[in-house]
């Protein structure tokens, strides 16, 4: 498994060379299958802890249970990363994932299905959700090369947004005429099928690691990189603003969708749906058009964009501008995605890539802080007030930390990525 050698003037046409590689191929059709499972849950366990506890607040903590498995263990993932077989490690997370499917379809058939459950399943897929970054998304990286890692991330990006478009209307179809035993059973066989594509991925051992380093410098690694490097520090420090101030808030959808427009499930999924569908026409544009250069300010300016969206879709009452509001988010958001790994990957000298990596889960890993401080303000204030109120703390932390991400406006891309070239040093 090789980096392909095209150069980076050739980028327009790198997401076709990209997908004829068989390995990419597979791990982008697996996160393409994660993917949809990831954003059909989102809404549908949204949708049922809301029947089943009538509370804004366990949604928002089931939701948070996804989370928090990121900032345990995503510093883990990324050091044994470096010294384990990566294709091993995603078929187990895989089978993990299938097992928990299996449990919860029980549990509905027997229709003894509770929150915690939820919960529980929440936390496993969190888990598998960690190991993603370093694991998967690190071979990804591998076979695109630091010139075409940002074609990379608009692939694996755009696959994601394309299932925030599908998953939420699969899942609240299936829910309004199957209920969860439908919903458990599509997602067992979208496991089934990531399994077996999993399987044929080659085995690759990570590249420019020195495997004999003892494991806990192999967990300071990714600190030692971010110190080192601005560029670096910026990516991890707007990904925690927005996974502390903007992701979270999604959670609260279901519940703005069903109290303040009155909609259906199925009619909330269209409308989580929307989001997606922008994030996926902005994701597919960047696989295309994105050069180095801009790759920071895409980032930034995605971040901003939505929390900027956040108080107007918490003050809408009205269905067509709810709508525009997610069309914007979804946006903003696959500029934010399709860059923050990329940002990651070629800021980070080869040896400390994986750890990087592991350091980025970790930083996702906040969105849990912001899930409880939001819960708790939904709960007291109502999901409206706590939207909106996250949006506007969020626009003002960016503002007031422009020196801690200010790099990532200032320096090109291009600048890392050179550094990669044959010759170079770091």
């Amino acid at each position: 498994m090789t980096a392909d050698p095209t150069p980076a003037a050739s980028a327009a046409v790198a997401p076709g060379r990209l997908l004829r590689n068989p390995d990419f191929r597979r791990l982008w059709f697996t996160g393409l299958t994660t993917f949809l499972v990831r954003w059909l849950e989102l809404v549908v366990y949204g949708v049922v802890t809301y029947q089943l506890s009538g509370s804004a607040f366990a949604v928002t903590l089931v939701t948070m249970l996804r989370l928090l498995p990121l900032g345990l263990f995503g510093l883990v993932f990324g050091a044994l990363a470096t010294r384990v077989d990566r294709r091993n490690g995603l078929v187990l997370a895989v089978v993990v994932l299938l097992a928990s499917a299996l449990a919860l379809l029980l549990l509905a058939w027997f229709d003894r299905l509770a929150v915690w459950h939820l919960g529980l399943a929440s936390f496993v897929n969190g888990t598998a959700w960690a190991a993603d970054n370093s694991f998967r998304r690190g071979l990804m990286g591998d076979i695109a090369g630091p010139l075409r890692m940002g074609n990379a991330m608009a692939l694996d990006v755009g696959a994601s947004n394309a299932c925030r478009l599908l998953g939420p209307v699969s899942g609240g179809l299936l829910f309004a005429y199957g209920g969860m035993v439908a919903v458990a059973s599509c997602i067992v066989l979208l496991y089934l099928f990531a399994l077996l594509v999993i399987v044929g991925v080659s085995r690759q051992p990570p590249p420019g690691v020195d495997t004999r380093l003892p494991l806990r410098t192999m967990l300071v690694s990714g600190f030692v990189a971010a110190r080192a490097s601005p560029l670096l520090l910026a990516a991890l420090w707007v990904t925690i603003l927005y996974n502390v101030f903007a992701w979270p808030v999604l959670s609260l959808v279901p519940v703005l969708g069903k109290d303040q427009l009155g909609l259906d499930p199925d009619g909330v999924g269209g409308l989580v749906s929307i989001e997606g569908g922008g994030a996926m026409l902005g994701a597919m544009v960047m696989a295309w058009l994105a050069r180095p250069a801009y790759y920071g300010r895409v980032f930034v300016t995605g971040a901003i964009c939505f929390m900027a969206m956040l108080p107007v879709l918490g003050l809408s009452q009205q269905l067509g501008l709810s709508m525009l509001a997610m069309a914007v988010l979804g946006i903003g958001q696959s500029g934010f995605s399709v860059m923050q790994s990329t940002l990651v990957f070629v800021a980070a000298p080869a040896e400390r890539r994986l750890p990087a990596m592991g350091l980025l889960t970790v930083c996702i890993g906040f969105g849990p802080i912001g899930l409880l401080v939001l819960g708790w303000l939904a709960q007291w204030l109502g999901a409206s007030v706590a939207m909106v109120s996250f949006g506007l703390t969020g626009l003002g932390v960016m503002l007031l930390s422009w020196p801690l991400w200010r790099a990532a406006w200032r320096v090109p891309l291009a600048t890392a990525a050179d550094a990669e070239k044959p010759g170079s040093r770091r």
